[in-house]
C-alpha cells in the first residue's frame, strides 16, 4: 500500500499513518523522549486499481461497555459476561502492554458462548501481519461484531523487555487489511491529543481506509464537541462512540488518569472520590456525562470504560451495568 508519512522510517512504533493517540500535550513521543515525527497527520493513499472497501456493521450500539476481566480465566470471564449482558449492546475487549490474556479469536468465542456480543481490540504490537490476516480471518467466522484497529501501546521498558515488538502495521492499515478480510473495522480517536485541530481530519483519514466506526478516547464535552464538528467539517461520516469515564475510588480513577491523551477533569474526578458515596456518586457523575455527549451531533453511542472499582471485575461489571440502565432510562430513545 502507498502512503505519504511525514517521518518514514522514524517512528518508534513503525507507524506510517501517524501520529498515534498517545502523542503527550507537548506533543513529545510517548515512546521516546523527543517529538513526535508527524507535525500533521499522513494522507491516505488507495493502493492503485484496489476499491476501497468498508465493511459496515451490522447495528450500531448505543451503549458499548468495556469488559474487564482476570486473564486467563474463564471462569471468572463468564460471570462478568453475566452481570453485563443484559444491561449493554456489547463489550468492548481491550489489548493491554501488561497485561496478556487469551487470543481474541478463542476469547470472542469464549464471550459469545457466555452471551455478549464482543468487540475486539487487535494490536500491531505482538502480532506480525500474517498472525493479524489469521486472527481476523478466526473473528470473521465467530461472526463477531467489529475489531477495533489499534497500533498498540509500546510496552513499558520493565514489562517483558526479554520480548519482541513487531509493529508491522499500524492502526489505519490494520483497519484496512480487517475490511479487506471481510470484518467491520472499528478506529479509535483522541480528540485531545496533538496535533488537536488536525484530530477530525485524521479520522477522515481511517474513513478512506475503510473503518466503519470510531470510538474516542476520554474527553470532556466541550472536546468532544469541537472535535465532533471538526470531524464532520473533514468529511467524516461514519458513527463515533464517544467514552464515558466511569470511576468510583482512587485505583479506578488512577488507572483511567496515567493513560496519555486521556482528559479528566480533576476537580470531577475529587467530587466523586470525596463524597459520602464515591460509588453512587461515580454512577451519577458518567451518566450526567454521557447523557452530554449523546446530545452532540454525530455522537451515535457512549463506550462505558475503565475499572469502574478496585474491589474486582464482578463488582466492578455490577457498576457498569447500573450506568447503563441509567443512561437508558433517560436517554429518550426505545431499547
Amino acid at each position: 500500500m502507498r502512503m505519504r508519512s511525514a517521518g518514514p522510517g522514524s517512528c518508534p512504533k513503525r507507524m506510517v499513518m501517524g501520529p498515534c493517540g498517545g502523542v503527550r500535550a507537548d506533543g513529545s513521543c510517548e515512546v521516546l523522549p523527543q517529538p513526535c515525527v508527524f507535525p500533521v497527520p499522513a494522507e491516505w493513499t488507495e493502493p492503485a486499481g484496489v476499491p476501497l472497501r468498508t465493511v459496515p456493521l451490522r447495528t450500531v450500539p448505543r451503549i458499548l461497555t468495556d469488559f474487564s476481566s482476570e486473564p486467563w480465566s474463564a471462569a471468572i470471564l463468564a460471570s462478568v459476561a453475566a452481570a453485563l449482558a443484559p444491561s449493554c449492546d456489547a463489550v468492548l475487549v481491550g489489548e493491554h502492554q501488561d497485561r496478556p490474556d487469551f487470543p481474541p479469536a478463542l476469547h470472542a468465542s469464549l464471550l459469545l458462548a457466555a452471551g455478549v456480543r464482543p468487540w475486539m481490540t487487535l494490536t500491531c504490537r505482538d502480532r506480525n501481519r500474517i498472525v493479524l490476516e489469521a486472527e481476523l480471518a478466526g473473528l470473521r467466522e465467530l461472526g463477531v461484531d467489529a475489531v477495533l484497529c489499534v497500533t498498540g501501546d509500546a510496552r513499558a521498558y520493565d514489562v517483558r523487555p526479554d520480548v519482541t515488538q513487531v509493529f508491522d502495521l499500524d492502526g489505519t492499515r490494520l483497519a484496512a487489511l480487517a475490511a479487506a478480510v471481510g470484518v467491520a473495522a472499528a478506529v479509535a480517536e483522541t480528540p485531545t491529543a496533538p496535533p488537536r485541530q488536525l484530530r477530525g481530519f485524521r479520522l477522515f483519514q481511517k474513513q478512506r481506509a475503510g473503518a466503519a466506526v470510531a470510538v474516542l478516547n476520554h474527553a470532556s464535552v466541550t472536546s468532544v464537541t469541537g472535535f465532533m464538528a471538526a470531524a464532520a467539517q473533514a468529511g467524516v461520516t461514519i458513527p463515533v462512540i464517544a467514552a464515558v469515564a466511569v470511576f468510583t475510588d482512587e485505583l479506578s480513577a488512577a488507572a483511567l488518569g496515567a493513560l496519555p491523551g486521556l482528559e479528566l477533569d480533576p476537580a470531577a474526578v475529587r467530587a466523586v472520590l470525596d463524597h459520602p458515596d464515591p460509588v453512587a456518586a461515580g454512577i451519577a457523575a458518567a451518566a450526567r456525562e454521557a447523557g452530554a455527549l449523546l446530545a452532540i451531533p454525530g455522537v451515535a453511542g457512549v463506550n462505558i470504560s475503565g475499572l469502574a472499582s478496585a474491589r474486582g471485575y464482578e463488582y466492578g461489571a455490577q457498576i457498569k451495568a447500573e450506568l447503563a440502565q441509567r443512561i437508558r432510562a433517560g436517554d429518550g430513545r426505545d431499547h
